[in-house]
């Protein structure tokens, strides 16, 4: 089964739209999901920052989705959430009730506020504009959306971190038989550690110095040190927004999604394995400074083993993480991994 479409978008009903301020350095993208979607949550890392997560939880009442909202600005950019829900809402979408529908807008958000223009966050505006942007077009990627601001490497801050960025990928499973299903992945990079391939080389992180195009190495940083990072932290806020360490805003977030049919239980271990995704990709993952959140989508097409879904989510969570940061431009004063090669400036470890 064959994908022409690599992205989200290859998964059918499930549209995406960027909105953003380059010149603020920051943005936001939803997910819109057709009716009956279920969803699910896994979330780690220290310093998450999200809304409507408890309702994703097992034994909850509401079992679906109407979209999913990945957003920059650190906790102000949840106000994009209000943007998507009034846009639902005029469309009579949501969650029956004798009022009218309330539409289930889960959403996470990431620390952009160190790129760009700080007061720059998306609002309810912004929300409603990436509605009005989604599409089943193969999802754009690099510095868009929630990915404007990104960046990865930033244990010293922008001036020694690496562009991040928006990336997604897809798989196909069972084309032998023509009964196959999709599970694809669209995630927000935006790590505290290094994104690295698949030989473990990182490819954007960390660089050694200013204006230095040598990567050194997150883990190897956080090794050799004799102060962790923590003990010069005040505080950690939503979205990774650290409060007293220079760069220790982070996060990666994003969206898993598969049209084999799932329960919110089962969906749930998808997106827990989805994670080792981040894990593969991302070194070091999860930690104190990180809010990472992954979203689990199923449009239920056909039943499918949770395991194999979890599996290939994981791959391509992976695989939408590097392309995250290889599709990224400069932006903010920050350099991009493909800009740094096109100059010929990239120098390994």
């Amino acid at each position: 089964m064959p994908l022409s479409n690599r992205t989200l978008t290859a998964v059918p009903g499930i549209r995406v739209g960027h909105a953003h301020d380059l010149r603020g350095a920051t943005g936001c993208t939803v997910v819109l999901c057709p009716p009956g979607t279920v969803g699910a949550v896994d979330q780690r890392g220290g310093a998450p920052g999200t809304r409507e997560t408890d309702l994703l939880a097992p034994s909850r009442l509401v079992q679906h989705v109407n979209a999913v909202l990945l957003t920059g600005g650190s906790a102000f950019g949840l106000a994009a959430a209000d943007g998507v829900v009034r846009w639902l809402e005029e469309r009579g979408l949501g969650f029956p009730t004798r009022a009218g529908p309330v539409p289930v807008v889960p959403a996470a958000v990431l620390y952009d506020l160190e790129v760009g223009d700080p007061r720059a966050r998306p609002d309810a505006a912004l929300g409603r504009a990436a509605c009005d942007a989604a599409s089943a077009a193969p999802a754009p990627e690099g510095s868009v959306g929630a990915g404007a601001g990104c960046r990865v490497g930033s244990l010293r801050g922008s001036a020694c971190a690496t562009k991040g960025g928006m990336g997604s990928w897809a798989v196909a499973l069972g084309g032998e038989t023509g009964e196959g299903f999709t599970v694809a992945a669209l995630f927000a990079v935006n790590a505290l550690g290094d994104v690295v391939d698949a030989a473990g080389e990182v490819i954007a992180g960390l660089r050694a110095a200013p204006g230095s195009a040598r990567f050194e190495g997150t883990l190897e940083a956080l090794l050799r040190s004799d102060t962790p990072p923590v003990a010069g932290l005040g505080g950690a806020g939503p979205g990774g927004a650290g409060t007293g360490g220079a760069g220790l805003g982070s996060t990666v977030i994003g969206v898993v999604a598969t049209d084999a049919r799932l329960d919110r239980d089962a969906l749930g271990l998808v997106a827990a394995m989805a994670h080792d995704g981040i894990a593969r990709a991302v070194r070091p993952a999860h930690t104190l400074f990180d809010g990472d959140t992954v979203f689990a989508l199923a449009t239920g097409r056909r039943e499918a083993d949770p395991s194999i879904v979890g599996a290939a989510a994981a791959e391509a969570a992976a695989e939408a993480i590097r392309r995250g940061v290889l599709e990224a431009s400069s932006l903010g004063g920050i350099p991009a991994a493909r800009d740094l090669a096109r100059s010929g400036k990239v120098a390994a470890r």
